[in-house]
């Protein structure tokens, strides 16, 4: 059983891909024994009106999500009708956490407006995704360059709100040591696998965070959906890490 923290449906708008309707995403993750998938829209980053998709990815996830996709809306904290998209995602549509992109919405952590979107995101106990990057550098469109967010402000606000739950998507090897790990042992932060690269290096990753900071997320389909699996494969972990990187430690997230 795989609990997958990091898929997004929809199309990408800067590279194609085979998986571009729910219901090859859906078949695929059937395939690799994925159970649950944790799955925000590929218009979050760029569309203003964050209701009407977050609206169209309830309504995608219940027609063709099988059981499988669970919706993780989008807010904008520097959009002025941010806190109603944040109480409709909770009281509206039943979701258990939400998905951020303060490097397509321009805000850094410690902006006043994400202050006060953490407090509440806490107050109503939803997960809050942060989505450090979409694309490698390297791949990214020449005029939509958009660099990694800085989480460095979240070792100052993580331990003055004991009551959020974070996790980290897309970051691996771009996070200091000296940031991660305070982070990691806190119990409040987790971290998603698909960015995190080399031979070995997830059990290095593990290592530094301890297993229980660690949720499996592929980042598909713009990755593919295999390297997660593979990754956790290689890691020669115990029967038991592997269960809760792969399932245990998501449930714990999102109960």
């Amino acid at each position: 059983m795989i609990v997958d923290t990091n898929v997004h449906l929809g199309r990408w708008p800067f590279r194609g891909s085979p998986w571009s309707t729910t219901a090859a995403i859906v078949g695929k993750l059937r395939s690799a024994d994925v159970t649950e998938a944790w799955a925000s829209s590929c218009e979050a980053p760029f569309d203003k009106d964050l209701a009407g998709v977050n609206e169209r990815l309830v309504r995608e996830c219940r027609r063709a999500g099988e059981g499988i996709l669970l919706p993780f809306g989008s807010v904008n904290p520097k959009l002025p009708d941010w806190r109603d998209d944040l109480r409709r995602c909770h009281a509206s549509h039943g979701m258990k956490g939400i998905r951020l992109y303060p490097g397509y919405h321009d805000y850094k952590l410690d902006d006043p407006a994400a202050l006060e979107l953490f407090e509440l995101a806490a107050a109503r106990k939803l997960l809050v995704q942060i989505v450090v990057q979409m694309e490698d550098p390297r791949t990214q469109h020449p005029l939509m360059q958009v660099p990694p967010v800085e989480i460095t402000p979240l070792a100052a606000l993580v331990p003055k709100r004991p009551e959020l739950k974070l996790q980290i998507l897309n970051s691996s090897s771009i996070v200091s040591d000296q940031v991660l790990v305070p982070l990691a042992r806190s119990n409040q932060v987790g971290f998603d696998i698909a960015m995190i690269e080399g031979l070995g290096g997830l059990a290095r990753f593990v290592e530094k965070t301890g297993v229980n900071a660690d949720l499996s997320g592929s980042h598909f389909p713009l990755f593919y959906l295999e390297s997660a699996i593979l990754k956790i494969r290689e890691g020669g972990f115990s029967q038991a890490d592997t269960t809760a990187i792969q399932s245990g430690n998501a449930r714990r997230s999102v109960p």
